[in-house]
């Protein structure tokens, strides 16, 4: 219970920090999707946690959301990508994912299972272009500072998170016969697993703002 208290909050914190990016001056144009992004997370972690939808709508409500995140995420990473070859893929994949998203959760799993299929594509996906944009950061014939590069910290947090919730979510189908406390246990990994990447994400909006030193 407290680390989901805790997950939403990191939610709400990230919320308040990406609204920054609108009065910095200079920021990558992607940035400025972050606000209404996690606007719709925050209410729909919000609707869940305070049972606001109970029984299979939660689950209806969570397979829908996330098509709309993986395809956040898959835009966020086609606009952070320098190669234009691996951009138009990008692009390419944002609607052959969510075209067979949707049709996994309407014809296959349907929306009131958990879309394991899509949900492990998902994760690969966003894997596969996380260590490539890592793989152009080491190609730079020029030197960065990685830490105000708010890109190094989406990308981090990005790859981390799926690499590690790949192996708890894609089998879920498969282990329903599991002990109940098993799950609790794998609710509790995912919620400190979404601390970890919403945390990336604030950092991501924060990480350029200079502060002023005083002097007496």
């Amino acid at each position: 219970m407290y680390l989901s208290f805790a997950y939403v909050l990191c939610i709400f914190i990230g919320f308040l920090a990406s609204v920054s990016l609108y009065f910095q001056r200079k920021g990558d144009a992607y940035l400025k999707l972050f606000p209404p992004f996690l606007l719709i997370t925050l209410l729909v972690e919000c609707a869940s946690m305070f049972g606001m939808v109970k029984g299979k709508a939660i689950f209806a409500m969570y397979n829908f959301f996330s098509v709309l995140e993986f395809s956040f995420y898959f835009f966020l990473l086609g606009e952070i990508i320098k190669s234009v070859l691996i951009k138009r893929i990008v692009r390419f994949i944002i609607w052959l994912y969510a075209l067979l998203a949707l049709g996994n959760l309407i014809f296959i799993q349907k929306i009131y299972g958990f879309p394991s299929l899509t949900y492990a594509i998902g994760c690969l996906l966003i894997v596969a272009i996380c260590i490539y944009y890592f793989f152009e950061l080491f190609q730079l014939s020029h030197s960065v500072t990685l830490v105000r590069q708010p890109a190094f910290w989406i990308c981090s947090g990005l790859l981390f998170f799926y690499c590690c919730s790949f192996p708890i979510f894609a089998p879920m189908n498969l282990t329903k016969a599991l002990p109940p406390f098993i799950f609790r246990n794998f609710g509790a990994i995912i919620n400190l697993l979404n601390v970890l990447l919403y945390s990336s994400f604030t950092i991501a909006f924060l990480c350029r703002l200079r502060t002023r030193n005083s002097t007496s």
